[in-house]
């Protein structure tokens, strides 16, 4: 596997970012490829400084993007930079044109931990025609919940500088209002893993429910653990399983 570290020109950001990738030396050309996210308070480095997740892409030998958003939300921030745009429209054009990796839906994946599973979700749920699967873990799910009800002073900046007093209720961000509007027949699969402990396991399960009630499949469990790293090493090998079985 090559491990590469990519500074480059984002247009939609006006400025210079960073992205992580991994990529196999072998196997298939082109690889199937994973955008895989990183939490609020992470960078695109954190998953190969947390987890052996180079060792777990090389058993399926697939490319890893891991992308550089800050503490965006996955959003077009009101007082900031436009990652949504950046995210969802610009980065797979520079990853197709940087590198060698498959193109095709059924080859495409996108996970990702805590704000990234918000994110992940978020991608897949409003372009589902560049996903075979989707994972969350841990996910910040419900973004409406932390605008009206999250107090610690981290969250109020961010939605604040992110939504700038938006109600995000019923819009593209939010989840659960998207998974109302999704068509069955064309949602990537989904899978969802969190601990008992975690204290986003309240939106997960109400997510599980969300999903229950629209008849929308869904992958899910819950396990003693909390928001940490040493649960999501532990799931992400099983998030690639479950995006190979596809």
């Amino acid at each position: 596997m090559a491990l590469i570290h990519v500074d480059f020109y984002a247009e939609s950001l006006d400025l210079a970012t960073s992205m992580t990738v991994v990529l196999p030396q072998e196997g298939p050309t082109p690889p199937p490829v994973l955008y895989l996210l990183h939490g609020l308070t992470d960078d695109h480095t954190a998953w190969t400084r947390y987890t052996s997740i180079e060792r777990y892409a090389y058993d399926h030998q697939l490319a890893v993007v891991m992308p550089q958003v800050h503490r965006s939300f996955y959003a077009d921030e009101a007082y900031g930079l436009k990652f949504w745009t950046f995210l969802s429209d610009e980065l797979p054009r520079v990853v197709q044109r940087f590198f060698n990796v498959s193109d095709k839906r059924e080859d495409t994946f996108v996970a990702g931990l805590s704000m990234g599973g918000y994110g992940a979700f978020k991608w897949a749920l409003r372009r589902p025609e560049q996903f075979a699967a989707a994972v969350s873990l841990s996910g910040a799910l419900d973004v409406p919940w932390l605008q009206q009800h999250d107090d610690r002073p981290h969250i109020r900046e961010v939605m604040e500088r992110v939504f700038a007093g938006r109600d995000t209720t019923g819009t593209d961000d939010d989840l659960f209002h998207l998974l109302e509007r999704a068509d069955k027949a064309t949602l990537p699969r989904l899978m969802l893993r969190c601990g008992t402990g975690d204290h986003l396991f309240e939106q997960n399960e109400r997510f599980v429910h969300a999903c229950a009630r629209a008849g929308l499949p869904l992958d899910s469990e819950f396990e003693p653990g909390g928001h940490e790293w040493s649960f999501w090493d532990r799931h992400i090998p099983r998030a690639l399983d479950f995006m190979a079985k596809g």
